[in-house]
C-alpha cells in the first residue's frame, strides 16, 4: 500500500508541475516587459505593412529621420480576433497610410513599441485596446 501511495504522489508531483510550467508560459506571453508602460510618446508616418497574424498584430510605419532617410518602426498591437471584435479587418491600414500612432516605447530604445491609439490625417482615431462600446 505505501508503494501506491509513493506513485501516486509522484504522479500528482509530475501533473502539478506540468500546470505550473504551462502557467508560466501563459503568463509570459502576455507580459509587458519590453515596454515602458509609464511613458506615451507620438510618432508620424507612413504604413509600410499591417500584419495581421497571431498571436499580435504589428504595424510597420515609415518614419523621416534627421539624417533624409526613413527608419522603419514596429509597433505590437492586439489580437485579430480582438481587433475583429471591434471592427477592424486585415485592410484597415494599408501600405501607404498616413499616421500618428501613439504607443509605449521599448525600454531597450529600439524603434517601436506598445500601440495605444493611432490617429489619421482626417482626425480618425484608431484603438486596439477598450472595452467593445453598442451603437
Amino acid at each position: 500500500m505505501n508503494s501506491i501511495l509513493k506513485q501516486v504522489a509522484r504522479r500528482v508531483a509530475l501533473i502539478a508541475s506540468l500546470l505550473a510550467g504551462g502557467a508560466g508560459l501563459a503568463v509570459a506571453h502576455h507580459s509587458f516587459a519590453a515596454f515602458d508602460i509609464t511613458t506615451q510618446k507620438d510618432v508620424t508616418g507612413t504604413v509600410k505593412k499591417f500584419d495581421w497574424t497571431n498571436p499580435h498584430t504589428w504595424v510597420w510605419i515609415d518614419v523621416a529621420n534627421d539624417h533624409g532617410g526613413v527608419d522603419t518602426w514596429g509597433f505590437e498591437g492586439m489580437s485579430p480576433n480582438f481587433l475583429a471584435r471591434r471592427g477592424w479587418n486585415r485592410t484597415t491600414l494599408k501600405p501607404g497610410d498616413k499616421l500618428t500612432v501613439t504607443f509605449r516605447p521599448m525600454k531597450n530604445g529600439d524603434k517601436g513599441g506598445m500601440w495605444v491609439t493611432g490617429k489619421r490625417p482626417d482626425g480618425e482615431v484608431l484603438l486596439m485596446g477598450g472595452a467593445i462600446t453598442d451603437p
